[in-house]
């Protein structure tokens, strides 16, 4: 499991340019519009679940594991992956954790260590698929192209769909 933000000023990830001349690129200009996902991956069927959330709080982080547990894998057992941000270790976290216990099992990472998360790799993917040298012209048509590809990710057999069989060769 982990978080995301995503904003309408994209990451540049490549541009041609002559030699000597700056191309300008159309941004944003003042309030931030931001797309913050709490996502979880499904190692075994590579699927991604994912909700937007409007801040990224230990409240919604909380609101997720309950979704994911309550109404995704209802009666599987999870083992949960996490890193070391704040709002994972709050009070509130920790006493819904200890209540799944029997059926949930959390793994946290070390500090200062993405790289050993998997669903890492997903945002990466998602960033560069989605938004990367994209202008959206509103947060909701930013929010569009994010669901259709995470429906894309879900469907076992879409080609743009990542695989996760060679991730870590």
């Amino acid at each position: 499991m982990d978080e995301t933000t995503l904003s309408l000023n994209y990451p540049l990830r490549r541009c041609w340019m002559k030699r000597g001349k700056q191309t300008c690129l159309p941004a944003h200009t003042g309030y931030r519009h931001l797309v913050h996902l709490i996502g979880a991956l499904d190692w075994a069927s590579a699927t991604v679940h994912a909700l937007p959330v409007e801040r990224k709080t230990s409240a919604r982080f909380l609101d997720f594991v309950e979704w994911l547990c309550l109404e995704i894998y209802p009666y599987q057992p999870l083992v949960l992956v996490l890193d070391n941000v704040s709002y994972h270790h709050s009070a509130d976290v920790l006493a819904l954790f200890a209540l799944l216990e029997p059926r949930v099992q959390v793994l946290w990472l070390p500090k200062y260590s993405p790289d050993m998360n998997p669903i890492e790799r997903f945002w990466l993917h998602l960033k560069n698929q989605v938004y990367a040298n994209r202008l959206f012209p509103s947060l909701s048509a930013l929010q569009e192209q994010l669901h259709l590809w995470l429906t894309i990710q879900n469907s076992p057999n879409h080609p743009a769909r990542l695989s996760f069989a060679n991730s870590f060769r």
